[in-house]
């Protein structure tokens, strides 16, 4: 499986996406945060706002954990 998010070289996590899946999914992240902001802040809902977002992040976090490679403390390239 080629993976949609690497590592990152420096601390625990992941890049930006290196496969177009993951830039999709990253897009639609931000496309849906920008849309929960439009609606749930034009009615001043913030703690809504925050519940909302506070969901979507962790729905992101499990498709870069599915899709990503297997994360852990980095501290650079091991040349």
């Amino acid at each position: 499986m080629r993976y949609w998010f690497p590592a990152k070289r420096f601390g625990w996590g992941w890049g930006l996406p290196v496969r177009w899946q993951g830039w999709a999914v990253l897009g639609a992240f931000a496309l849906l945060v920008g849309v929960g902001a439009w609606i749930f802040l034009r009615n001043d809902e913030r703690f809504s706002f925050i519940g909302y977002v506070a969901g979507l992040t962790v729905l992101l976090l499990i498709v870069c954990y599915v899709t990503g490679e297997p994360p852990s403390w980095r501290s650079g390239d091991k040349r």
